[in-house]
This record gives C-alpha cells, sequence and structure tokens, in this order.
C-alpha cells in the first residue's frame, strides 16, 4: 500500500493500532447479554425512593470495538422508558468512552470512565444539560460486577436546586 504523502510507515502502524480492539474491548463485551433490572430512583435528596423494573440489551458491535445497550422499562411517574448508549475504549486517550440518549431527554450524554485496577468497577463522568438550570453539569455512573450474572449501576449526580450531591438512581442486574 502506498503511504499518503508525508506519512511514515510509524504513521500508519499508529493509526492501525488505534483502531485495534484489545483487552478492555473484551473487558466490555463480557457484560453482553440480557440483563433484567431492579431500578430505584430519587428524584432529589432525601426524596421517596421509586421502584421499577427494566430490561438491558447488551451486544458487541463493529468486530468487538463496541458495544451497544438498549434499556427498556417504565420510569416512574413519567411513562414507559427506552434509552440507548454506545460504549467504546479509545485506544487513544487510552480512556472509555460512551455516547448515551432515551426517550426522556432531547439531549446527547457525552461520557468517559476509568477502570479499577481490579477490573471490577467502571466509575464514568458524563455531561448533559440540566433541564432545571439551563446549565451544563456532571453526572457520576458507577458500574460495578458484583458476581458473574450480577452487577450494578449507579447515578450519582447534584441536585439543581441545591448542588448538593446525591444518589439518583441504582440498579441491581442480573443476567
Amino acid at each position: 500500500m502506498k503511504l499518503p504523502p508525508g506519512w511514515t510507515e510509524e504513521d500508519m502502524k499508529a493509526c492501525m493500532l488505534a483502531g485495534t480492539p484489545g483487552k478492555m474491548h473484551e473487558h466490555l463485551a463480557k457484560g453482553t447479554g440480557v440483563w433484567q433490572g431492579k431500578t430505584t430512583m430519587w428524584m432529589a435528596p432525601g426524596a421517596e425512593p421509586m421502584k421499577s423494573d427494566c430490561t438491558s440489551t447488551v451486544r458487541a458491535i463493529m468486530d468487538g470495538r463496541y458495544t451497544r445497550c438498549e434499556i427498556t422499562g417504565d420510569m416512574p411517574g413519567m411513562g414507559p422508558f427506552t434509552g440507548l448508549g454506545f460504549y467504546g475504549f479509545d485506544n487513544v486517550s487510552q480512556k472509555f468512552v460512551s455516547t448515551w440518549i432515551d426517550n426522556q431527554s432531547t439531549g446527547i450524554m457525552n461520557g468517559t470512565g476509568e477502570l479499577s485496577p481490579d477490573g471490577k468497577t467502571l466509575t464514568w463522568k458524563f455531561t448533559y444539560n440540566c433541564p432545571i438550570t439551563k446549565k451544563p453539569t456532571v453526572m457520576r455512573e458507577i458500574e460495578t460486577i458484583t458476581g458473574p450474572n450480577t452487577r450494578t449501576l449507579e447515578m450519582i449526580g447534584n441536585d439543581p436546586k441545591s448542588g448538593k450531591e446525591f444518589k439518583m438512581m441504582s440498579i441491581e442486574f442480573t443476567k
């Protein structure tokens, strides 16, 4: 293959390496399958918890470079819920990356994540626009592998009224 003008073989190798799935992509692929979830959600600090069920379907896409996660269920007080996320590991930045959309908003959340040294906890930092403050804000998600067919997802964000951080949602997943 003829290289573009000014390119070296090392440049081409760097591009090929950036696009090659590796161990972190394999880590994401371990989450593939259909998961049943028990959701607990809090609308504000100190609010009564609301409970519902959900189903999360995760599959590998793009030859193992990404996973696609679709969650369906019921959002208490808001009706049927459908969310769609894409997750990957960027070999260049050495960070997990994600994009999330759902039928309860019109914005797109973008996140970066880091895996714990033991490989059991993936901590995400998502940015999105708060519908109440109309300003960009940050939410953390903590995914923890708790067993061969179990995991938890916790969402932690800031209350738009007080600015106080609180747990917004917790989901117990079983495959």
